[in-house]
């Protein structure tokens, strides 16, 4: 029985290591960028995807502890280092090594690493604040994974985009995650259209520009939540 007990408490730890691993997977791949990795595919492209995939592993860890009762602080802690190496060294490694690709003597594009930093504060913050159930306070590690993505591939078709821009948005972007910016998160608490307007807007918005622009309409996205949580004013949750 205790066997049965233990796996069971380890299923959801073993999908945050599956997390971990993709995310690690993307950071190798990183440093292949323009070269074929495998099936035809870029470095950076099969990044994006075992960002993807950590994403999802990101989705059942905490769906399947909640389902076998296995919520743990191990569970927890290991979820965020899995995060982290996900969400903000892999985007950053991509960053990185295309600037290098671009420009390999400028010692200015080791800002990169604000995207690192930037989501190791923001994963920090959020471990300790027991305030951000239905809210959150700056960008989400994962949203900048995927503003990452769709801004990674604008600068693979377009080399010609300048490195300041470049480098302008990796300081606004982890600025974002460790400002003081009340986000909405898109769990839904009611049916309620008046409620649950700006999840809407932000789906909807989502799927036209993803549809209009390919995988570029995902940086688009997370530029359209930032405005739509600035619009919409999440108020400070009170500590129960």
């Amino acid at each position: 029985m205790k066997i049965f007990q233990f796996i069971r408490n380890n299923i959801p730890n073993c999908i945050t290591c599956m997390n971990l691993v993709c995310g690690t997977l993307a950071v190798i791949a990183s440093f292949h960028c323009y070269e074929t990795v495998i099936g035809g595919l870029l470095g950076y492209q099969v990044a994006y995807i075992l960002i993807g995939i950590a994403a999802l592993a990101d989705f059942l860890d905490g769906f399947s502890a909640r389902l076998l009762h296995a919520v743990s602080g191990i569970g927890k802690e290991l979820d965020s280092l899995s995060d982290l190496v996900s969400f903000g060294i892999a985007p950053c490694m991509i960053v990185f090594n295309m600037l290098y690709t671009l420009y390999p003597t400028s010692r200015s594009i080791y800002l990169a690493v604000l995207i690192a930093v930037g989501g190791a504060l923001r994963l920090a913050r959020f471990n300790v604040d027991t305030n951000q159930s239905t809210t959150f306070t700056g960008l989400p590690i994962p949203a900048n994974a995927i503003f990452w993505i769709g801004f990674t591939q604008c600068m693979a078709l377009h080399h010609d985009l300048s490195r300041w821009i470049i480098l302008a948005v990796v300081v606004v972007m982890s600025w974002l995650m460790v400002s003081p910016l009340r986000m909405f998160s898109l769990k839904l608490h009611n049916l309620s259209l008046r409620d649950n307007w700006a999840q809407a807007l932000l789906i909807v918005g989502t799927v036209v520009l993803v549809a209009v622009m390919g995988i570029v309409g995902l940086a688009c996205a997370i530029v359209l939540y930032v405005i739509l949580s600035i619009i919409k004013r999440e108020p400070a949750q009170s500590a129960s």
